[in-house]
């Protein structure tokens, strides 16, 4: 039980070391892209949810 665990654990931190020796900081551009594209998605999301709200307004007036 314990050989499996601290496998386990030795190949979480090499898989964690991966991922840190590839990841980067952003460049500003790229940063900004992220940002609009994750405003336009929660406006996307925002816009249905209102039109769900006012369907279902509408519907339990009728």
């Amino acid at each position: 039980m314990e050989l499996h665990l601290m496998e386990n654990l030795r190949a979480f931190i090499a898989s964690s070391k991966r991922v840190f020796v590839i990841a980067k900081k952003p460049d500003w551009k790229e940063f900004e892209t992220m940002a609009k594209v994750t405003g336009v998605g929660i406006l996307i999301i925002a816009l249905i949810a209102y039109v769900i709200f006012l369907f279902f307004a509408f519907v339990s007036v009728v």
